[in-house]
């Protein structure tokens, strides 16, 4: 299926690693143009080379997404250099899991207002698009509770709130805006990496809770991402599109 993407300019937020890496590759792979941002340079050098020669091309850029003027700054020149906006992806996370002030703090500014600020700078340059996307990256505990509910499955439920009520706002001048919310997914360095090294029996819990006998990969995530924010899915606004292998158990009315 083509998706239609080629030439679409698309902004991602943490494009270096995991499932935010995923997406910018995915999108690249379409033909689009992508600008990522993350905060380790050397990081963003490595993946910007990696991903030269492919259909499309990918420029990453030094941004601290919980600096609210460097976001939406970084949201205007991106556009400028662009020459505007199709698509946009709010991925980054805190990852902020424990129980702690610091990580209601940190978890609000990244992870919600992250969200949040992403969209209303880039919402001009979308409704020009006349196609515009937006897709932020929410979490199946923001939609059940487990291990990591309090400041981060807190805020993975506010962005789901947030995006629905933006994609009713927003119907009526062309722009969508949709969640993917991604089941335990695995990969080198991830958090779930992490567990399996310092807890091997919340690891193994965990993996056998999802009927497939295994945790996703950011490609999977990534494929649900692009999916969403091309001109083929025209008519998708307002979905939390979960992609979790059947770990959760609740139905979607």
């Amino acid at each position: 299926m083509d998706l239609q993407l080629t030439g679409s300019r698309v902004l991602v937020t943490g494009g270096t690693r995991g499932i935010g890496r995923a997406i910018v590759e995915a999108f690249v792979d379409e033909g689009a143009v992508v600008e990522f941002c993350a905060r380790d340079a050397a990081e963003l050098e490595a993946t910007e080379k990696a991903l030269t020669g492919r259909a499309g091309r990918a420029t990453g850029v030094q941004v601290d997404v919980g600096d609210g003027p460097a976001l939406t700054g970084w949201v205007e020149d991106a556009a400028g250099r662009m020459g505007g906006l199709d698509a946009v992806v709010a991925n980054v996370s805190a990852l902020a899991v424990p129980d702690t002030e610091e990580n209601w703090r940190l978890s609000f500014e990244v992870d919600l207002m992250g969200t949040v600020r992403l969209a209303k700078a880039a919402l001009p340059h979308l409704e020009a698009s006349g196609r515009g996307s937006i897709v932020a990256l929410s979490s199946v505990t923001g939609r059940e509770a487990d291990f990591a509910s309090g400041p981060y499955g807190t805020m993975k439920t506010a962005i789901v709130g947030y995006i629905a009520g933006l994609a009713f706002q927003l119907a009526g001048r062309g722009v969508r805006a949709n969640t993917v919310s991604p089941g335990n997914t695995f990969f080198t360095g991830g958090i779930w990496d992490g567990i399996k090294q310092g807890n091997a029996q919340l690891y193994a819990d965990s993996l056998a809770l999802n009927p497939t006998g295994r945790m996703g990969l950011p490609e999977e995530m990534a494929r649900a991402v692009v999916f969403l924010s091309s001109p083929v899915s025209s008519f998708t606004t307002g979905t939390n599109l979960v992609v979790d292998g059947a770990l959760t158990r609740g139905i979607q009315l």
